[in-house]
C-alpha cells in the first residue's frame, strides 16, 4: 500500500463510511504516520462508542495497519451539529469559567 495521507484518509473514509464530514489532522508533521480525525457519518445512529470505533477500524484496516499512531471522534449529524452549535453560542457570550480537567464535576 502508497503511503497514507490526509486526502487518502478522506476519501476512504467518505467513501465507505458514507461521511458527511471529516477532518483529518496529520500529527506526524507530515510524514503520515500519525493521525487524529473527527468522522460524522449516519451509520453511527443508534451506536455506542465501541461499535463505532470497531466500524470505522473495520472500514479502515488496510490504512490504519500501516500508520503507527490513530485516533477517531466519530459523531452522527445530529451529535455534530449539536457540538457545533454549543460551540458557537458559547463564542458569542462573555468568558466562562474554564471546565475542570481533574474529573470533578461541577
Amino acid at each position: 500500500m502508497a503511503q497514507i495521507t490526509d486526502s487518502s484518509l478522506r476519501e476512504a473514509i467518505t467513501q465507505r463510511l458514507e461521511a458527511v464530514h471529516i477532518q483529518v489532522t496529520d500529527m506526524s508533521g507530515g510524514c503520515g504516520q500519525a493521525f487524529s480525525t473527527l468522522i460524522v457519518s449516519p451509520q453511527f445512529q443508534g451506536l455506542g462508542t465501541l461499535k463505532r470505533h470497531r466500524l470505522v477500524n473495520a472500514a479502515l484496516k488496510d490504512e490504519i495497519a500501516a500508520i503507527h499512531a490513530w485516533t477517531a471522534k466519530c459523531q452522527t449529524p445530529d451529535e455534530w451539529a449539536r457540538d457545533c452549535a454549543k460551540a458557537h453560542n458559547t463564542s458569542s457570550l462573555a468568558p466562562t469559567p474554564q471546565e475542570p480537567t481533574d474529573g470533578t464535576v461541577r
